[in-house]
């Protein structure tokens, strides 16, 4: 029987950068590592800013944190900044918030182009 290919070597380096090649990809996303406040927070205590620290460096130009109230009005005192001096954090300054619960919702879009997004809630009382 013959074999579909020749050079049992090129198949096992094909297989190899097809590997390589799914790994990076699996890695290529900014993900949340830190967040203040956390998820599901109860805080008696307005906050003055969230912040979020991720895995990979963040495109400041595409990323971006909003915070909103019960009502999807924003809560925030300007835009989302990334730090020129730590490219995986990003933050928010707040309004003084009244009691209730607050939405975050977070986009970043990391280094090499890709693009993760989520929110969470926390509360003030």
């Amino acid at each position: 029987m013959k074999n579909s290919f020749p050079n049992g070597s090129a198949a096992r380096g094909a297989v190899a950068a097809l590997s390589l090649a799914i790994a990076q990809l699996a890695n290529a996303h900014a993900y949340p590592k830190h967040q203040v406040p956390p998820p599901g927070a109860s805080l008696s205590v307005s906050p003055k800013e969230v912040s979020i620290d991720f895995d990979d460096e963040l495109e400041a130009a595409f990323s971006a944190i909003t915070v909103t109230d019960t009502q999807r009005r924003s809560v925030t005192l300007g835009k989302a900044v990334v730090d020129s001096s730590n490219p995986k954090h990003m933050s928010v300054m707040l309004n003084p918030l009244t009691s209730g619960v607050y939405t975050v919702t977070w986009v970043a879009v990391a280094a090499d182009g890709h693009r993760t997004e989520a929110e969470y809630t926390f509360t003030v009382k």
